[in-house]
């Protein structure tokens, strides 16, 4: 029982933030720093004498074990993108101390702070033929220097995978423990978890490529262009996994207008691109929309996770879960 005022999320003062990091970096004075996003994690804006940054203050999930590994990734694909014509990433701003973060002290514990350079370029929306054509060879160039990355994991610190454990199995437990294990939604949940789960085990006996992946390429994370180039960032779910999952999320990019023949044909100039960089199968192709599936489960998971200290649950009701029970009724996994 707590019998102190206890936060499980709080925000962090912009005077604050300016208090405790600017001693921090060598980036020239602060003046500004602005609350810019809310998202699984908090985003300011920060201006100085010498530019825009961009400065992230994880949630109190992420552990330092974790920020690491995201930031040794960046490292690793900085190196090997330099030379690279259709690709770039979001870099971050080391500290004076040579560090990549900062542990900040919050009402709920403990948060790392990242200081990212700001992105400049325009966000394609990838609507025509040429941009998909060029988005596609700019994540298979992400996926190749992907393939060049071997991080040896800190003692005790074990990465998740994006399998169907962390796909499908985890959000199951979630959902159910929200909505209640007597819900009369909960057995058609637990069939349509199994049917998804099973279908895509059989797909992936075929095998599938399976390596580390960006985790989050859903288009706002990967859609910055700067002429020729893409660059991607927000990489705190990179670990390995199906790379058809990767592309599933650029597939099921909602702001793609049109009608059916429409978005294939954008799909189609995204697979080429794709393709004159590097293979990818019939197989990894003919994944992808279970892997979208699984991807909306996940999502749906993810409501849940944030609920209790993040949004509130009532906009997460009935409507909520029936709106995903409509969506996954409609996959036609479960007869």
């Amino acid at each position: 029982m707590f019998n102190q005022p206890t936060a499980l999320r709080s925000v962090l003062s912009p005077a604050y933030l300016q208090w405790a990091l600017q001693a921090h970096y060598d980036i020239g004075t602060w003046e500004e720093c602005l609350f810019w996003l809310r998202g699984l994690n908090d985003t300011y804006r920060v201006r100085t004498s010498n530019g825009t940054f961009i400065l992230r203050i994880y949630r109190t999930e992420v552990t330092e074990a974790d920020v690491r590994y995201e930031l040794d990734v960046l490292t690793t694909l900085k190196e090997s993108l330099k030379n690279h014509a259709h690709t770039g990433i979001g870099d971050f701003v080391s500290t004076t101390e040579q560090s990549g973060y900062i542990m900040l002290d919050a009402a709920e514990g403990k948060r790392a702070a990242v200081m990212f350079q700001y992105i400049e370029g325009v966000e394609n929306n990838l609507e025509d033929e040429a941009s998909c054509y060029a988005f596609g060879q700019s994540a298979a160039e992400l996926h190749e220097a992907m393939d060049q990355i071997k991080l040896e994991l800190e003692p005790g610190f074990s990465r998740f995978e994006l399998n169907t454990t962390f796909l499908i199995d985890e959000p199951l437990e979630r959902i159910v423990r929200y909505i209640g294990e007597s819900h009369e939604e909960v057995i058609f949940l637990q069939t349509f978890a199994a049917m998804l789960k099973e279908q895509i085990l059989v797909v992936s006996g075929a095998g599938l490529e399976y390596a580390l992946c960006h985790g989050d390429m859903h288009g706002n994370n990967n859609v910055f262009q700067q002429q020729d180039k893409f660059i991607h960032y927000d990489f705190e779910w990179a670990a390995p996994g199906w790379r058809a999952y990767d592309l599933a999320q650029v597939k099921i990019r909602k702001r793609q207008s049109g009608d059916s023949e429409q978005k294939q044909q954008l799909w189609d100039a995204l697979m080429k691109g794709y393709r004159s960089v590097r293979r990818f199968t019939d197989a990894d192709e003919q994944a992808i929309d279970l892997l979208a599936i699984a991807r909306r489960f996940w999502v749906m998971g993810l409501d849940v996770a944030f609920i209790e200290s993040d949004m509130g649950a009532l906009d997460y009701g009935a409507d909520w879960l029936n709106d995903f029970i409509e969506e996954f009724r409609e996959t036609g996994l479960v007869k």
